[in-house]
């Protein structure tokens, strides 16, 4: 299997399972970035959240490191932002369908490094 760069896929070559990585080049850049996957993470324990109720669920992090993330994140299509027409405005975060997809698949390696204790 061949990515249209002409990549190679990483694995080997004595008949066990492949793991092409080629797929996953664009995600990683986006998710990698600190705190994204604790955003995705808090966005889906709570469903829908604000901004300031974010920042509080986050802790430590910065309002423009918050606020870069989640456009980063909403270009990605792992978040949505819906703006209210009300004084003071409101918006309100949660995760697209992929960003509920992306959070499962999250899952099994939250538990694996929660299992190391590190």
């Amino acid at each position: 299997m061949q990515k249209e760069s002409g990549k190679k896929c990483l694995g080997t070559s004595n008949g066990e399972d492949k793991v092409c990585l080629c797929p996953t080049e664009g995600i990683i850049n986006i998710i990698s970035k600190k705190w994204a996957l604790q955003i995705i993470g808090t966005i889906g324990n709570h469903k829908k959240l604000r901004f300031g109720e974010i920042m509080k669920n986050l802790g430590t992090i910065s309002p423009k490191t918050l606020a870069d993330r989640l456009k980063e994140l909403e270009e990605a299509g792992l978040i949505n932002r819906k703006v209210f027409p009300e004084i003071p405005p409101r918006v309100e975060y949660s995760l697209t369908q992929s960003g509920v997809e992306l959070r499962n698949a999250m899952k099994p390696l939250m538990e694996w490094a929660a299992k190391r204790g590190k």
